[in-house]
């Protein structure tokens, strides 16, 4: 009992040991981790946990308080660490490569595990593609017809080099779609789309944002896709904007959505009547997208979310003058052109719109 409590003490106090690194998830950040693989000598959270123990070959973990540490892992684990894991672990992963955190779907958690430590991905006896290779791949992603909304496998194919990426379907001659490398984006929409390796896929045609929604059977091959995809991107901001800093950069690669969820919706003399609708920010174009469904591969609508000092402004409530029968939170956007009104399903959410809005207005203008 004595070695039981002494090695709980002395494993919460590695844990907390400045410069090591234990006191974050060694895989995605979470603070404060409970668990440890005392096979690789690092700290991971719960969730990781989960992961790592579906690789008995290359991890195995325990609780920092609710197992017993035999005195030789409490050395091992001093010996090792989330920073030596990383060193080596770590060592050559490209700047194109998404890093997961905690908030991230389970399979860029998993996959970016998987590449770490079974694939051993990342060791610093790995030869790094450039990023003009990585960021070319062909093959084949269950896509989301337009019309009939069904799945169907569609061959994609992606070229760095030709800046562009194409999609086909079965009976086409030619490409079904020419995407520009310049205008792509991609996010895992894993609730959205119903399937744990759901993918969005968005790009600008005639002024409008398309979404592409597809999926891969295999959790490694979707991700692959994405980071492709990423490295396609970074070599055509590379290329593109050389003087730019590489920490301004790769933010730019992928965004995710500022936020997404249901409004309703009224017209502009607002007296019409209100109509759910699916809302979608993005802060890097400034828009707010809305539309009739979540999965619908076009916008009914936007709205440009300029600066303050332009005129932009999100307030709470209505204006004077709207009423509505509906006794819910309510956000007005007021842009020079006019003011749109929204309703929220409660308090949370309209205090989320606003704070997300206010802070597309609060950043400044891109060049």
């Amino acid at each position: 009992m004595m070695d039981r409590d002494r090695n709980k003490t002395l494993l919460l106090e590695l844990q907390r040991t400045a410069g090591t690194g234990n006191g974050r998830c060694a895989d995605c950040g979470e603070p404060d981790p409970e668990w440890a693989s005392y096979k690789l000598g690092i700290f991971i959270c719960l969730n990781c946990s989960g992961i790592h123990r579906n690789l008995p070959q290359i991890s195995r973990v325990k609780s920092l308080r609710l197992d017993f540490w035999e005195n030789d892992l409490i050395e091992f684990m001093k010996n090792h660490g989330n920073v030596t894991a990383k060193t080596k672990y770590e060592a050559k992963v490209p700047p194109y490569y998404y890093i997961p955190q905690s908030c991230d779907c389970l399979v860029l958690r998993e996959q970016w595990i998987r590449a770490k430590y079974e694939r051993e991905e990342f060791v610093a006896t790995r030869v790094c593609q450039d990023p003009c290779s990585a960021g070319s791949r062909e093959g084949y992603l269950w896509k989301r017809g337009r019309e009939n909304r069904q799945f169907q496998k569609r061959q994609f194919v992606l070229s760095a080099k030709e800046g562009v990426m194409k999609y086909f379907t079965r009976n086409s001659r030619g490409p079904k779609a020419i995407i520009s490398v310049r205008n792509l984006n991609a996010m895992f929409q894993t609730e959205k789309i119903q399937h744990s390796h759901g993918l969005q896929i968005t790009y600008s045609t005639d002024g409008q944002t398309r979404n592409l929604f597809v999926y891969h059977e295999s959790g490694k091959e979707i991700v692959d896709w994405f980071n492709a995809i990423r490295a396609a991107r970074y070599h055509y901001l590379r290329t593109t904007f050389p003087a730019v800093p590489e920490p301004e950069l790769i933010p730019r690669i992928t965004r995710k959505y500022v936020k997404e969820g249901y409004m309703e919706k009224t017209g502009p003399k607002q007296k019409e009547a209100f109509k759910v609708r699916w809302f979608c920010l993005d802060s890097q174009e400034r828009n707010l997208m809305y539309f009739k469904n979540p999965l619908d591969a076009f916008a009914q609508g936007q709205v440009f979310i300029g600066r303050m000092d332009e005129g932009y402004e999100v307030q709470a409530g209505l204006p004077k003058g709207v009423r509505v029968k509906k006794r819910k939170p309510a956000i007005t956007v007021v842009t020079p052109v006019r003011e749109f009104v929204f309703i929220c399903e409660n308090d949370r959410e309209q205090k989320e719109w606003i704070d997300a809005l206010n802070g597309v207005i609060a950043q400044p203008l891109s060049g």
